[in-house]
Order: C-alpha cells, then sequence, then structure tokens
C-alpha cells in the first residue's frame, strides 16, 4: 500500500472533521471534545497518523502499562501506531486498582517486550527500544526532544480535557476487548479515553493510513472505519465510536 502525503491526510482528515461539526445529530459537547482532540493532534504534529518504515515484526505481543491522559504515554502510543504494532493494553488511571499494583510502584509508561526479554519504563527507553528494533533505528529527534514533548503532551492533555485520566467504577471482562485504531483519531481517542476509566484490558490494533494490515481488518470487519471494537466476552462490535462507548457503559461502568 502506498504512504499517503501530508497533504492528503490532512484534507481527508479535515473533511472528516468538518462532516462531524456541521452533523445536527450531535451534541455540542461531542463536537467540542472531538474539536479539541482534533487540535491535540495537531499539536503533536499527527504523530501516529501514517505508517513509516518499520523492520522485523514482533512474534510475541507487546504489553503496555499507561493511561491515555498521560502525555509521556501518548508518545509511545505514537511510536506504536507509527510502526505498525500491536499491543495489549493494561490501562492504568489515577486512583486504579486493577493494574497498577502490577507497576511495583515504577510510572507510566512501562513495556514488557517478550521476544527481546526486555520490561522498559519510560517513554524515551520505550520509544527508543521500539524503533531500534522494530524500525529503522532511530526514533524522530525533533517531535521527541524533551522540552517539545513536555510542552506539546501538556498542551495536547488540556485540549483533550483530560479525559482517560482517573479511573471509575466498572466490572472487569474477562477476556481483553479488542479495538482496531490509530494515535491520531479524535474518534479513537475518545474510545481509548473510556477504556481507560473503566480499567478495560484491550488488544490495541493499530491501522493507521499507509498501513498493510488495512486490508485484512477491512475482511474482518467489512470496511475501512476506525474506531471499532470487539468484545469477545459477549460477541458485541460495532464502528462509531459513540456507539461504542454507550455499549462500554451499559455494559462495564
Amino acid at each position: 500500500m502506498d504512504k499517503p502525503g501530508l497533504v492528503r491526510v490532512t484534507v481527508d482528515t479535515t473533511r472528516a472533521l468538518g462532516q462531524t461539526l456541521t452533523d445536527r445529530s450531535t451534541t455540542l459537547s461531542r463536537k467540542l471534545a472531538l474539536l479539541g482532540g482534533f487540535t491535540a493532534s495537531g499539536v503533536r504534529f499527527a504523530r501516529g497518523t501514517v505508517v513509516e518504515p518499520s523492520g522485523p515484526r514482533p512474534q510475541r505481543l507487546l504489553r503496555l502499562w499507561e493511561f491515555e491522559g498521560c502525555p509521556q504515554s501518548r508518545i509511545v502510543r505514537e511510536a506504536l501506531s507509527a510502526l505498525d504494532l500491536d499491543a495489549e493494553v493494561r490501562p492504568c488511571p489515577r486512583g486504579g486498582t486493577r493494574f497498577r499494583l502490577e507497576l511495583q510502584a515504577a510510572p507510566v509508561p512501562r513495556l514488557d517486550d517478550p521476544d527481546a526479554g526486555v520490561t522498559l519504563i519510560g517513554a524515551d527507553a520505550i520509544v527508543a527500544h521500539l524503533y531500534a528494533r522494530y524500525g529503522t533505528g532511530r526514533a524522530p529527534i525533533v517531535v521527541n526532544a524533551a522540552p517539545v514533548r513536555l510542552v506539546t503532551g501538556l498542551l495536547a492533555r488540556w485540549l483533550t480535557g483530560g479525559r482517560g485520566t482517573v479511573a471509575r467504577p466498572s466490572r472487569a471482562p474477562l477476556a481483553p476487548l479488542e479495538l482496531y485504531s490509530f494515535e491520531s483519531s479524535p474518534p479513537c481517542r475518545l474510545v481509548r479515553s473510556l477504556l481507560c476509566e473503566l480499567e478495560l484490558p484491550y488488544l490495541l490494533h493499530n491501522v493507521a493510513k499507509g498501513s498493510p494490515r488495512r486490508a485484512g481488518f477491512v475482511a474482518r470487519s467489512g470496511k475501512m472505519q476506525v474506531p471499532w471494537l470487539h468484545d469477545p466476552n459477549t460477541g458485541w462490535q460495532g464502528f462509531e465510536s459513540l456507539e461504542i462507548e454507550r455499549y462500554l457503559e451499559a455494559t462495564y461502568s
């Protein structure tokens, strides 16, 4: 699959956002949330929108402890999306009890790579590892520079209203859910935020623009649209972010 250019990506994204903002059935609060997510992605240079050149693929699933509202976790998710990597996500929002104990007081993000036999703590170490092992050697320098990352990360968190930061009471699923997504998509961000707040573990399948795995996703789901959630615990599956959020609230909150 050809890698889409920046102009095409920008036009496609802006058109989709425009359709949402002019949709009379969408509430004002939701329009503002989507607009904030779109702006936050722009602040972070739309990282995680397009697949970058990559190297070998992991044989076993990466495991990530993080929370959606964490600026450092965002950097790691951007790298996973850009490198077309999947991960089992174990959300650790503030006040969470389901997976935070596994951190043993260490900060997020934390990544386990069973193929490499390593556990890494912090965005710097994780991103460097991902690009060295599964990319072409080195992460983009400018967007990952500490001052840029700190300022843009905090601004992006403010623009998204701090969603995906604090835990809410929920029922634990027997098996992780599955989410097809890519990092910079505002609707995907809304779903990931709710999964995080409810501390619901999920398999994150990244299908950013240019991903060679999009054809397989279409074969499974029926069309190229994200977010798409499948719950193996109930058999439920669906596309629209609002529909997914309503399902998660009704089933697990």
